[in-house]
């Protein structure tokens, strides 16, 4: 592996060149009035992907909407001059508002994208896109009906350099022939919100019912699984899991541990794991090569060489089987930049994109196709946990 050859000089001379908007000055010679945006959902992720907005060029929120009070309350602090709706659907009559971010429970994405789509407005939805697979066709047919309209898909790391950074050393051959990946997304909490009033249990802590909410797999590993499907170029052919609720057991119905194993047609199998009893090395996709092993984190990746011992082959004295020793060399950081020299929130530079490509009328990297891909992959893998059954693409 030569470190400065191939981690200091990459591929990508131009900025951001796999999105719609990049480099930023474009935007602005394109047209210079802000994309004026209605935030629908102010829950946990809702508000902090709004305090991201207040940050970001070009955007201008007039409009917020959510049903409890604290969280109503909570965007008016935010965005004091915004106009506040209690129904969604008043927002999206504002003629003011070309496009909506939607941060709601994953059961009503389908309905609010919709919504959205046919009044006219550009949308930002949350992951996963959808809460089953035929509600993913149904949207992606309704986007194709509405081609004016942007819908991005809020799978982030899609806009994140580092990845982009970490494809091109596995395309260009750095660690070898990759056939594993091992991804996982772990904690050591009871993903619970503070319930105020045990009648709103199912509204603040929807993520524990299924009716609402696929769990981890959704929530969770619906980022690594949209990231195995990007650097495969392809869905995965089949996937086996396995899960439970094992230690949480406080009336919850979506797990509170998932193992899936996902093969590709490339021959690649993957393993994509969430558990919610410890959170060592918390959040981690691993690529196996046959030269080397790449560990992606939250905002670092290294590179890990295959080192072959070249003492001679021994004999274990236990088993008395051959025994070749390899090992890891040194790790090795690699090194990229972001599109604006700036080390911002992956989602920041998501949504930097989705206001370029408002701009600009071009599709988002993270769009309905892609999105459906990532819904379907995470809800099959929920489907072959709860049946103990192996399932194939065929079975969405």
């Amino acid at each position: 592996m030569n470190r400065r050859g191939f981690l200091r000089n990459g591929m990508y001379g131009a900025a951001g060149v796999a999105f719609g908007g990049f480099p930023y000055q474009r935007i602005y010679a394109q047209r210079e009035a802000p994309v004026t945006i209605g935030v629908i959902g102010f829950g946990s992720r809702g508000s902090g992907v709004a305090g991201l907005m207040k940050k970001i060029p070009d955007v201008s929120v007039l409009a917020y909407s959510d049903i409890l009070d604290p969280q109503f309350q909570a965007a008016g602090r935010l965005f004091p001059t915004a106009t506040g709706y209690r129904d969604y659907r008043k927002l999206l009559d504002s003629a003011s508002i070309e496009a909506v971010y939607i941060a709601l429970p994953e059961h009503l994405h389908f309905s609010a994208a919709s919504e959205a789509l046919q009044a006219g407005k550009h949308v930002y939805l949350e992951k996963t896109m959808t809460h089953t697979p035929g509600q993913a066709d149904q949207l992606v047919d309704l986007a194709t009906s509405h081609p004016k309209s942007v819908l991005q898909i809020g799978h982030q790391y899609r806009y994140y350099q580092l990845y982009h950074k970490v494809l091109e050393a596995i395309n260009g051959g750095f660690i070898g022939e990759v056939k594993q990946y091992e991804c996982q997304y772990h904690r050591n909490s009871d993903w619970r919100r503070p319930v105020p009033d045990p009648s709103l249990e199912r509204q603040i802590n929807w993520r524990m019912y299924k009716e609402y909410s696929g769990g981890l797999m959704t929530e969770l590993c619906s980022h690594q699984v949209d990231i195995l499907n990007w650097f495969n170029d392809n869905h995965p052919i089949s996937v086996v899991a396995m899960g439970g609720i094992d230690y949480w057991k406080d009336g919850r119905e979506t797990f509170d541990n998932i193992r899936a194993v996902y093969a590709y047609p490339n021959g690649v199998k993957a393993s994509v794991t969430s558990i919610l009893s410890n959170s060592f090395n918390g959040y981690s996709i691993r690529v196996l090569g046959t030269k080397g092993t790449i560990e992606i984190q939250r905002t670092k990746a290294f590179a890990f060489p295959e080192v072959l011992n070249s003492k001679p082959m021994t004999v274990d004295g236990v088993t008395g089987a051959t025994a070749e020793s390899w090992g890891q060399g040194k790790p090795m950081e690699l090194e990229f930049q972001n599109q604006d020299d700036q080390n911002r929130d992956p989602t920041a530079y998501a949504l930097m994109d989705f206001v370029a490509c408002v701009k600009l009328g071009k599709r988002p990297f993270s769009n309905v196709e892609t999105g459906r891909m990532a819904a379907k992959s995470v809800l099959l893998a929920n489907r072959a946990a709860e049946s103990g059954t192996l399932l194939h693409w065929g079975d969405t």
